[in-house]
Order: structure tokens, then sequence, then C-alpha cells
């Protein structure tokens, strides 16, 4: 099927189907723009959402739990992903929306250009039909002329009034209006024969060859939209691939979660190297009761020699233990002593390891600067071997600090896995003899730099000597008074058990061993941790100090 010779009438029908051709074609390209923006707006909102919820502390900072882990690998994935919506919105705005732009403005141009020659045709066949109508409507009238001088000759020859000099006349104006009518005729002829001619050139050669071409380019327009879908779909069809691989690393990253390797990290991260508070011991207060026959036969527990255990009797459910509520706020100290062993232990052995690095880097540095100042001293020309000297005196000033920093550590750090030894053997000592004192430590694990010392407990040279002192009739005068800021369970001999918030009296200070003795509105006395107190001195014999 052809336009030129099936559609050789239609010039108006195919002036409107071309442009609507056009219009179609700039439609999918605002299609297509329409969608690239939505893509970049998803990208951008994907990547705005990574940015949320991606973590915002120091590396150091950061959980090493395998799902929290796995989540920050998901976040990149997911930021990957977006990259590749990014893509697909530059691949379709320069592969296809631009493309579609571009051919739509020659498209236009050829259309002009081809509706412009068929309109140019059109008017000169319509000229070369006014030509030859004229020549026509000419010959017409000469010949009507030529009928009217012929009835007036003859009607002269007949009549025998005429002169001969009418008659003359009348015969040439006769030869004159058929030698024009003659001529009318061959010009009309020759005019007909130019038109049909032209008509013939106009229907068969020219407006077949202009509708052909617009033909042609209306099927290279569908072509190219064909392209243009395809195009469209391969855009995104390349970046599959690569999102499948931001998949499966999310699935990866899924398969990844430990729970046995979080709950191992919990342990290694709060583990403080306690042990567990012991029993606590009953308290019989009958023991001055009258008993009769039969009540004498069950046994009560006493405690050694008869006496009271001097701690406060106190049910273990009233009892808040640090380790399930407020956790103390304890100052920070160098030497970490406010933190538990096993955290304790970790955090100095890390600083350890900072320091080891900062030493070798400024060892690093050193040697540069030695190499440096032998070279200037062998060729002056490159430099003056004196200007370094301050700097390598500064860096061996540096490297000197960080020795000393890194003894003191690790001197700390060998205390603390002294300790842990000597809690071992304590411990199996103490389940054979039940007279000898438990070691005592406050749950922030305050230790003293005497590594003869295992424990900061108050000071007991004989295990009864608690019971001498609580027995005396002459209890020691209060120098101070106490406001507890944490609960203490008091669970090791010679301690105190208190509430939080719950005053006391001060009656021996805290001798550099991290306990202090209070003694309770009831009389009660023993040790308590001097960081859990918050200790107000009379002014009568230390001034009003507050120790916090």
């Amino acid at each position: 099927m052809s336009w030129g010779t099936d559609l050789w009438d239609q010039f108006e029908n195919l002036d409107k189907h071309t442009q609507w051709g056009i219009d179609f074609l700039e439609r999918y390209a605002k299609f297509v723009k329409e969608r690239l923006e939505i893509e970049q707006a998803y990208a951008k909102q994907l990547r705005s959402l990574v940015k949320k919820y991606c973590p915002k502390r120091s590396k150091d900072d950061e959980p090493r739990f395998t799902s929290c882990l796995s989540f920050y690998a998901i976040l990149n994935e997911l930021n990957d992903y977006a990259g590749q919506r990014e893509v697909v919105a530059e691949e379709m705005g320069h592969k296809v929306y631009g493309e579609l732009m571009r051919y739509s403005q020659d498209l236009k141009g050829e259309r002009k250009h081809h509706l412009q020659e068929g309109r140019k045709a059109q008017q000169y066949l319509d000229q070369c039909w006014k030509h030859m109508d004229n020549s026509k409507k000419k010959f017409e009238r000469e010949c009507k002329e030529a009928e009217k001088s012929q009835m007036m000759y003859e009607r002269l020859d007949n009549d025998i009034n005429a002169t001969k000099s009418e008659v003359e006349k009348a015969k040439s104006q006769l030869y004159l209006r058929q030698h024009m009518a003659e001529e009318s005729k061959n010009e009309y002829a020759a005019q007909l024969q130019n038109f049909n001619g032209e008509q013939w050139k106009h229907f068969n050669q020219a407006i077949p060859q202009i509708f052909t071409n617009l033909q042609n380019m209306d099927e290279r327009r569908t072509v190219k939209l064909g392209e243009m879908y395809r195009s469209f779909a391969e855009v995104e069809r390349r970046v599959i691939p690569i999102v499948s691989k931001c998949l499966e690393g999310m699935v990866t990253a899924a398969k990844n979660v430990d729970e046995r390797r979080d709950s191992g990290i919990v342990v290694e991260s709060f583990k403080s190297g306690f042990e567990p508070p012991g029993d606590f011991p009953f308290e019989d207060f009958s023991q001055n009761i009258q008993r009769t026959g039969s009540d004498s036969t069950i046994g009560t527990p006493k405690t050694e020699g008869g006496k009271p255990d001097p701690k406060h009797a106190i049910s273990r459910t009233k009892n808040k233990l640090w380790l399930f509520g407020k956790k103390p706020k304890a100052p920070t100290l160098e030497d970490l002593s406010h933190l538990p062993p096993e955290q304790r232990r970790k955090k100095l052995q890390q600083r350890i390891d900072e320091l080891n690095k900062e030493l070798q880097k400024e060892q690093d540095q050193r040697d540069a600067l030695n190499k440096m100042k032998d070279v200037y001293e062998k060729n002056p020309q490159m430099g003056d071997p004196g200007s370094l000297q301050p700097k390598i005196s500064e860096t061996i000033c540096n490297m000197e600090k960080l020795r000393s920093e890194i003894h003191k550590n690790e001197s700390w750090f060998a205390e603390v896995e002294g300790k842990h030894g000597s809690r071992s053997e304590r411990r199996s000592s103490a389940d054979v003899n039940h007279h000898a004192p438990h070691g005592r430590e406050s749950p922030e694990g305050s230790y003293t730099d005497d590594h003869s010392q295992e424990h900061r407990s108050p000071p007991q040279p004989d295990p009864h000597e608690f019971d001498d002192e609580f027995d005396d009739d002459d209890p020691l005068p209060a120098i101070g008074h106490c406001k507890a800021l944490y609960s203490f369970d008091g669970s090791n001999e010679g301690t105190l058990v208190m509430n939080e918030n719950e005053v006391l009296y001060v009656i021996e200070e805290d001798k550099g061993d991290g306990w202090t003795r209070v003694r309770k509105n009831s009389g009660e006395e023993g040790y308590v941790p001097t960081s859990y107190v918050e200790i107000t001195m009379e002014k009568t014999s230390k001034g009003a100090v507050t120790y916090i």
C-alpha cells in the first residue's frame, strides 16, 4: 500500500495524521520524563532514608552485634540500590527522552518541508487550470462574436436596401471574428493540453512522491518509537544484575545474623567479674525466749558464740541488688577502678593497645627525622640538620610520655590479672573455712594499687574482731553522717546492709581501702563502699568537708 496512489486525494487528512504522529511521539517523551523524575525522587528518598538510619556515632562506639552489623550492611546495599535507580533515571533522560525530543524536532522540520512541496505543486496546478479556463472562456466569447458577425453579414447580404459598402464591411467583420475565434481555439487547445499534462504529472508524479516521503517519515517515526520502547526497557534491564547483587547482599546480611554470637558479645560487654552474693544467714531473735519441752526439740540455727549477726536483718526480696536496679554512677577514675574487674581489664587492654600504636607512630616519625637529618648532614645544600633537632627532641619526649603511660597501665592491668587469680583461690579456701572472711568488693570494682591487697576490704585482723566491736558497750562516736546513693546488700562479713537514700552515721573514715565504717539508728555497725555514699563530716571533726 502506498499513500501516493491510494491516498492521492487525501492531502488534508495526511496533514492531520502526520501532525498527530509527532504529537504522540512527544506525548511518549513526556511520559518518559515523568517516569525518570519518579526514579530520581525514589532514589533521593532512599538515600535520605539510608542517611537517617545510618549510625551517627564513631566506629568505636558502634555495637558489634551481628543483627546491627547486618542492618548496616542492608543500609549499604540499599544505598547502592538507590544509585542504580539514579542510573536508570540518567539513562532514560539521555538515551530515551533526549533522543525522542531531538528526533521530534527533525520530524517537524521534515514534515514542514514535504507539506510545503505539496502545497506548491497544488498551487502550480491551480495556475495551469486558471490559464486553461481563461483561454476556454475567451474561445467561447470569440465564437459567439463570430456567430453574431455571420448573422449580421447574412442579413445585410439578403437586404436589397443595404448598400454594397455595408455588405463589404459586414463581410470583413465576419472574417475578423472568424480569425480571432480560430486563434482563441488554438490557444484554448494549447492551454488544455498543457493543463492535462501538468495534472497528470501532479497526480502521478509530484503528489505520489510527496505522499511517499510523508509515508516514509511516518513509518520511521513508528520504528523510532519501537526502538525507544525497547531502550526504555533495556535501561532498567541493564541494572537488574546489580540490583540482584544488592538484594543478594541483603539476603547474605540476613543470614549473617547469629544469635549465639550476639549473646556472647553481651556477656563480653557487660561481664563484671564479680561473684554472685552468698546466702543470707538465719538470724535467730528467739534465743532468749523460754522454750517448753516440746519446743526444745526443734533446733534453731545459731550464730557462732550465741551472738546475733551484726548485719541488718532484711529480706532478700526487699534488698535491691544493683545489678537489677539503677547502675551506680561512680566517678570516672584514671585507673578505671570504678569499673567492674572484667570491664576494667578490657578497657585497660584497649588503652594499652592504643598507646602502643601511638608509640609506634612516634618511633616511625623519629626514625624518619633521623634519616632526614643524616641526609642533610651529608648534603648541607638540601637543608639545615639543626632545624630538625627540635622536632626530634619533641618526638623523643612524646615517646617517653607514652612509655610512662604504657607502664602505668600495664601495672594496673597486672593488678587486675592478679586479682582474678587471687579471687579464685580465695573462693576455694572460703568453701573450706567458713570462719574466714569473704573478700569484699564494691560492685563498681574498687581496687588499690598495692598488689599485696587483693581487695579494698575493711581491716579485719581477726575473723571475730567484728563481734567484739559490735558488742562494745562504749560505741565509737559519730564523726559525721552519710546518705546512701545506692543499695548495698552487705553479703560479706563485716559489711552492712543499706538501702538507697538511707541516712547513716559515720564512725570511721575511709583509710584508703575504699570502705567507710558506719552505724545505723538501730545501733548496727559495719563497712559500706565509700563510692556508694555521700559523706558529710561534722564541723567539729573535719571542717564540714563533703565527699562524693
